[in-house]
């Protein structure tokens, strides 16, 4: 049944109800009663044929109940009550269908952002054509206003782009030649000409409005367990009903025990709940990937983050090149022409400095071998490359000289990265590498830590020294460096074996085996977020820890939510029953009181739409450089780097 034959059918008992009550003030009694039958035919035949519907699927639904007693009143000539409460119970579900709506506002709102048309360029024309129709490699051209159409590399023009759909942030974006945009994103100010390299159902847009339909959709082990047992309550229900119809042998009094023990408001307490919380994530650029993980979120208290790209920007920069033998640029171009098959972020920063000193990179490896957690060894030109870190210099019987590791170390005191370049088993060359710490990282902890998270964990394959200047600068409670990936799914397996409920936030890929180890995984949108959305229980759109505290605190307080939700619905129930068995409570005015129960549980979990944990005081970006040498806990002297957030509250 259409939500506009509800609303008709709602309106005409309704004004039938009022005409009823009218003649019965001036006395056509039997016109009343009339309109009273006619009144609960209309609103009664929906109800029924659901209640048959759920019979015929063996299904005890909360509308068999509701039809016992709508039939049984009119068995005994109740026909005020008959019509009072078929009509308050069809109310009552246009009103839950209407109010329901609002908490499924955030699909809504990104259906209605999809793009329908596009301006590609074809066959040498540019034509206007639809979604549908655009093909990977198609050249299309957006204008201020547009909304983006694919996923794709800007080519030509620059634009500030609304993203807010993607990443929750109302700030627009800049974005110039190289830069990457997504489908359903509006270009606020600019032009823009970008290669399509995702398109239709595969683009970044159309997979976040799959998977948050998909998580709404989801059940949460409370929700599961609550229609369990409706399934059992309601029969249970019938069944106690009629033995108390043969002591009592007043069949009104039984028709209104059946119907004020409906589960009604019991029922969808919690998913109504789960599914306002999922809403205000996808609005806040938060993907929580249904409803037991946002259970399970809401009782991690601890959180172990991967270093490069999570608690750093993931934009590394070459800062510094040692050589020994050879000229610079010479030993940055073969190291670089073998990086070019490495997919890790550092070798990839390696290929980025030679494009940008216009270095030629046209030689392929002649064999490769890539060595997670290490590096890689390669042949080039005839010659044994060996690039890495120590381990892999051990690895392979090279050993650096006593002045190339007095060097390194200092680098990685520094806040570097050091690279060790080998060619035929000697050292030629130090490739310095720095990842400046996210603005927002020291910030996010410390909400994190007010919103409950008791311990902070800091998991990295990168150097001692660097890691424990970030793990410092941060104040986290413990830091593991030097970590392969099957180490990091050790660790964290052991921190579970502890009785420790944790999530694990990484990049989405190399850190695959300790997300999927973890309670929950959270992985960084971004340029992996294709990726990133498959492999983790949540997705930070934005890239932002910031919204790392947000859907923690949201998980508790949707969690919360859903509890008063059903501890409402309990009581109501069971102060109705009471009312009933002392002759307070009437049919009538118990179904009223019931019907009224279900929507406030449900205007409660509206109330999470709204949800915005608010942030607290203003901050100030600090250049970490300018603070001079700290002492972490492990008293290692050090040079902070990076930038963070200094509370002023």
């Amino acid at each position: 049944m259409t939500k506009k034959i509800k609303t008709n059918i709602a309106v005409a008992t309704g004004i039938l109800l009022l005409a009823a009550f009218v003649f019965h003030l001036i006395g056509f009694g039997q016109i009343k009663d009339m309109l009273l039958i006619l009144s609960t035919i209309i609103a009664g035949i929906p109800i029924i044929m659901k209640s048959i519907q759920s019979l015929r699927m063996r299904v005890f639904s909360i509308e068999l109940l509701v039809s016992i007693a709508i039939i049984g009143a009119l068995f005994i000539g109740e026909y005020v009550e008959s019509a009072v409460v078929s009509f308050l119970f069809l109310f009552g579900a246009y009103l839950e269908a209407r109010t329901l709506e609002k908490t499924r506002m955030s699909i809504k709102n990104l259906i209605d952002m999809a793009p329908l048309e596009a301006t590609i360029l074809r066959n040498g024309e540019m034509v206007r054509i639809g979604v549908d129709e655009i093909e990977i490699r198609d050249h299309v051209f957006i204008q201020s206003g547009e909304k983006v159409a694919v996923d794709g590399i800007v080519v030509a023009g620059s634009a500030f782009i609304n993203e807010a759909t993607i990443t929750g942030e109302a700030q627009p974006a800049s974005k110039k030649l190289k830069d990457k945009v997504y489908s359903g994103t509006i270009v606020d100010n600019g032009y823009i000409e970008v290669i399509a390299e995702k398109v239709g159902d595969d683009t970044t847009f159309a997979k976040l409005i799959e998977l948050v339909e998909e998580a709404q959709e989801s059940k949460t082990k409370t929700e599961k367990f609550l229609e369990k047992f409706a399934n059992i309550y309601t029969p249970a229900i019938v069944m106690l009903s009629i033995i108390v119809f043969l002591f009592t042998r007043n069949i009104e009094f039984t028709l209104t025990f059946l119907v004020i023990a409906c589960p009604g408001a019991l029922v969808i307490s919690a998913p109504v709940s789960i599914v306002a919380g999922i809403g205000n994530g996808a609005k806040n650029g938060v993907l929580i990937k249904g409803g037991e993980i946002m259970e399970k979120l809401a009782r991690v208290n601890t959180i172990v983050f991967d270093k490069t790209g999570t608690l750093t920007q993931g934009k590394p920069v070459v800062t510094n090149i040692k050589t020994y033998t050879m000229n610079e640029n010479d030993l940055l171009q073969i190291v670089a022409e073998a990086e070019i098959a490495s997919e890790h972020l550092l070798g990839q920063t390696i290929v980025k400095e030679a494009k940008e000193r216009k270095l030629s990179l046209t030689t392929k490896p002649e064999q490769i071998e890539v060595i997670k957690g290490y590096g890689i060894k390669a042949i080039m030109y005839g010659k044994q490359l060996a690039i890495g870190n120590r381990k892999l210099m051990e690895e392979n019987g090279i050993a650096p000289s006593n002045e190339m590791d007095t060097y390194a170390m200092n680098r990685e005191k520094q806040g570097n990265t050091a690279i060790f370049a080998a060619i035929n088993g000697n050292v030629e060359g130090i490739i310095s590498i720095a990842d400046p710490i996210r603005q927002d990282a020291a910030q996010a902890i410390k909400k994190l830590r007010t919103a409950g998270i008791k311990e902070v964990y800091m998991l990295t394959g990168d150097n001692r020294h660097t890691a424990e200047l970030v793990a410092a600068t941060l104040g986290i409670n413990e830091v593991y460096a030097e970590m392969l990936p099957e180490d990091k799914a050790a660790k964290i397996q052991e921190l579970k074996s502890r009785g420790l409920h944790v999530a694990m936030a990484g990049d989405g890929i190399n850190d695959a085996p300790a997300i999927a180890t973890a309670d929950i995984g959270l992985a960084m949108g971004g340029s992996g977020t294709d990726v990133s959305m498959e492999t983790a229980d949540i997705v930070l759109m934005a890239d932002k820890l910031d919204q790392l505290a947000h859907a923690y605190s949201l998980s508790k307080a949707t969690v919360r939510n859903m509890k008063q939700n059903t501890f409402f619905a309990v009581g109501t129930v069971l102060l109705l029953l009471i009312g009933v068995l002392f002759q307070k409570v009437f049919l009538a005015s118990g179904m009223l009181i019931h019907e009224l129960s279900v929507l406030i549980v449900i205007l409660n979990a509206v109330r999470l739409v709204r949800y915005n944990k608010g942030k607290s005081g203003s901050t100030l970006p600090i250049d970490l450089q300018t603070l001079g040498p700290k002492t972490c806990d492990k008293g290692n002297t050090m040079s902070p780097v990076g930038r963070i957030d200094v509370d002023l509250s």
